[in-house]
């Protein structure tokens, strides 16, 4: 396969680092990976791997604060900044790949993110693909939180918070834990306004299923600690697409695509890009 790599603007110009995966011929398909909190766009190796080979083209970019992209680490002054970062992707990604279809893999934070954006963006996509969606957010709400929080976004947005994630809760597979907390791209910091942003952005998104019409496949780890796999199917319904399907993978944590089954999570993705 062929690997490119470069740099767009995102929102308000802010030059963010972007790399493809390609097939030899003209891709059937380009996937754009919008990845989670603290991690970058290189953690997608099985999925590279699952569809390349297929036909399909990958591209993936590193959310602004995160992996090789510039930026305060974890941090966002809006989430509108992050829903542009979204938009610019996938405008640049259709002018280099003309008429194909254009479809979106998001991931945790990244899943937010492209719920957030389908209302205005689907019109420029043929699916989405949404894992891991942080539609019922483990432990975050707590009022006490939320109220410190919001007073520390209005005074101090930029108040660095240690974001608590639980490593081994992202994959029943060693290595990728491993993998992980060995990756000097990754980090583990939000600040105090992404914390208010994310937890509004999460009421916009279960507010707006109904909003939804393209073509999506939301994919989620049956025993993922991190968001609640059992949230998801009240929200799945209010969806609005003709066409949508949920995958919940029994066992599985945080990361289907980086879990034991894998190849059968891959495999469901492949089967559906292609139906």
């Amino acid at each position: 396969m062929d690997h490119v790599h470069g740099t767009f603007d995102g929102a308000g110009g802010l030059a963010l680092f972007w790399q493809g995966w390609l097939p030899d011929e003209p891709p059937r398909t380009v996937v754009l990976i919008v990845h989670g909190v603290g991690e970058h766009s290189g953690r997608y190796p099985n999925l590279v791997a699952g569809l390349v080979p297929r036909g399909h083209g990958v591209y993936g970019f590193d959310h602004r604060g995160h992996g090789r992209s510039p930026g305060r680490r974890g941090h966002v002054d809006s989430w509108r900044e992050y829903r542009g970062d979204v938009d610019a992707f996938v405008r640049m990604i259709a002018a280099r790949q003309p008429g194909r279809r254009v479809v979106v893999f998001a991931h945790s934070m990244g899943a937010l993110i492209a719920l957030d954006y389908l209302p205005t963006g689907q019109a420029l996509l043929a699916g989405a693909i949404i894992s891991g969606a942080p539609i019922a957010p483990v432990g975050v709400g707590a009022p006490v939180l939320v109220a410190i929080a919001k007073a520390l976004s209005r005074l101090w947005p930029t108040f660095v918070l240690r974001s608590r994630l639980d490593v081994e809760a992202i994959s029943r597979d060693p290595d990728v834990v491993r993998a992980y907390r060995e990756d000097p791209l990754v980090h583990g910091v939000v600040t105090a306004r992404w914390g208010t942003e994310a937890l509004d952005a999460v009421r916009r998104v279960r507010n707006r299923a109904e909003v939804i019409t393209l073509p999506v496949l939301f994919v989620h780890g049956g025993a993922d600690r991190l968001n609640a796999a059992a949230g998801l199917g009240p929200f799945v319904d209010r969806v609005a697409s003709a066409d949508k399907t949920l995958r919940i993978y029994p066992g599985s944590f945080h990361e289907p695509h980086n879990d034991l089954d894998h190849r059968t999570v891959v495999a469901d993705i492949v089967a559906w890009l292609e139906r």
